[in-house]
């Protein structure tokens, strides 16, 4: 039986459209198909967190029309529902409220960008709100790889989302309106070049397995060139 749901925020892999703070010094296509290899790992380790801690996988798709062309490559049984709402805290607002309407409280909503996060910090995130109203895993960057909500919270993301204060001001508006909250340890983004190098030093601590495809592509069309220093990968896992 559900205990609720978990959300994975996805887009389109098209070029120019998806990781375009990795072009230069990828192209655009290069960006897209790394941005594809970090979704299909992220569906992979989001669809075993959700067996494990007993939620419905929902995949929220921006643009809507590709939402059955990304689910039909998702692992079963996952579900699609296109995002709706002008901006993203709208959209992740209506996918927070559409996840509960089918599934039922509490909600984890998770990025597409963080195929390190794992499926055991995405069911302890769920523990967590057992006993509070807000978790989130940060990221390095002042965002959030995931957050989760127990029960519903208007207003939380009237904030900016774009900015290096989103944490900051989510649990500033969660205390406003009276929401418990906890912070797990933080994971981290590929938005950039320079992100390439947590995953690098990661690979040497296991993470491997649940970036399996990330690496691939990464190793494939040698990418890590663009990173300098020793974190530089030489070899594959």
């Amino acid at each position: 039986m559900s205990r609720g749901a978990l959300v994975v925020f996805a887009k389109q892999p098209v070029p120019g459209a998806v990781k375009t703070r990795l072009s230069p010094p990828l192209s655009s296509e290069e960006a897209a198909e790394l941005y594809r290899a970090m979704l299909a790992d992220v569906l992979v380790e989001s669809a075993r967190a959700a067996r494990e801690a007993g939620l419905d996988p929902v995949l929220a798709v921006h643009p809507g029309r590709a939402a059955r062309e990304l689910v039909d490559r998702a692992p079963a049984p996952f579900r699609a529902v296109a995002q709706r709402g002008p901006g993203l805290a709208q959209r992740m607002t209506w996918a927070l409220g559409e996840a509960a309407a089918a599934a039922g409280w509490p909600v984890l909503l998770r990025g597409s960008d963080s195929p390190a996060l794992s499926a055991e910090a995405i069911c302890a995130a769920a523990e967590v709100l057992a006993r509070s109203d807000l978790v989130i895993v940060p990221d390095r960057d002042g965002g959030y790889s995931l957050v989760g909500l127990r029960r519903p919270a208007p207003g939380l993301f009237d904030h900016s989302m774009s900015t290096d204060r989103v944490e900051n001001d989510t649990l500033m508006g969660a205390k406003r309106i009276g929401l418990s909250s906890e912070r797990l340890d933080p994971c981290f983004d590929i938005d950039t070049i320079a992100d390439l190098r947590h995953l690098a030093e990661g690979r040497t601590r296991g993470l491997a397995p649940r970036c399996a495809r990330t690496l691939r592509y990464l190793d494939e069309r040698n990418l890590w060139r663009h990173l300098e220093g020793p974190a530089r990968p030489t070899g594959s896992q």
